[in-house]
């Protein structure tokens, strides 16, 4: 009887992913559902994340846009909207750290963490909740383009394409800022520390002028970061421009993001409480 208990006992405390195949995905599931009520029940968190890249597509349109010159042939919308697209996801994923410290400081991931759940759904679930939001912002950003003037000048597919490499990539910065919501531990602070790492990683790219526009000494900079590289790839799909080098570029920019950042938030998280 004692041994049999005692292994009951071991086994109840393991992490449920152990012992259920397929839980974490579950766990993460449940996770995703939670972060996506809060965009139905706050409807105004979804709608003022989606007036700053409205704002950002008018005023380079109308405002910079006569003063940039790019390649001949080219209307300078079509040259915007895929630095927008990425801009918007970048912007966007501020929410990652915003939301993750602010469950920090209410005590809501030390209740996380005494449930018998993945470590790493709390995670995964927020920023795929972040992914969902960057699918919808997106295709509100796709629609404001067009009535802008923004044409496409290759097939649908490649523009889908496009648009699907700006989700991942959004997907691989909310891990970014993952970590950052961890590491302060404070919203006002994370949003606040956010800004740091997204101005350079956004302004500082080819996502609203040519790299040989900027000084010399930020040209290697803006040409090789992971905006600039994924800014790049949408356009080639959006310009009909070969698109290969620069797809697989931006791809690597993601996959080595997500392979560095998600551990340390996955340690971060541990920690935290």
């Amino acid at each position: 009887m004692s041994a049999a208990t005692t292994t009951t006992t071991a086994t109840q405390e393991r992490p449920i992913d152990e012992r259920i195949p397929f839980a974490a995905l579950r766990d993460t599931w449940a996770v995703t559902q939670r972060n996506l009520i809060h965009f139905v029940r706050i409807p105004q968190l979804l709608v003022f994340s989606t007036i700053q890249p409205i704002i950002f597509v008018l005023l380079w349109r109308y405002v910079f846009g006569g003063a940039v010159r790019i390649q001949p042939g080219v209307p300078y919308v079509d040259y915007l909207m895929p630095g927008i697209f990425v801009q918007t996801v970048v912007f966007g994923a501020i929410a990652t750290a915003i939301g993750l410290a602010a469950d920090v400081k209410t005590g809501l991931l030390e209740r996380f963490l005494s449930l018998p759940m993945s470590r790493s759904a709390v995670l995964f679930g927020r920023t795929t909740a972040d992914m969902v939001r960057n699918i919808f912002v997106v295709l509100l950003m796709v629609g404001v383009g067009f009535a802008v003037g923004f044409r496409i000048h290759s097939s649908v597919l490649s523009f889908i394409g496009g648009l699907a490499l700006v989700v991942l990539f959004g997907y691989a910065i909310s891990w970014v800022f993952a970590v950052v919501g961890l590491l302060v531990k404070d919203p006002e602070t994370a949003q606040a520390a956010a800004f740091p790492v997204l101005a350079p990683l956004v302004f500082a790219s080819t996502a609203f002028v040519r790299a040989e526009s900027m000084e010399g000494f930020l040209q290697p900079f803006a040409r090789n970061q992971p905006v600039s590289a994924t800014v790049e790839a949408v356009r080639d799909t959006v310009l009909g421009r070969p698109a290969g080098h620069d797809v697989i570029v931006a791809l690597v920019w993601c996959v080595v993001i997500v392979a560095i950042c998600s551990p340390i938030a996955v340690r971060l998280y541990r920690r935290a409480v």
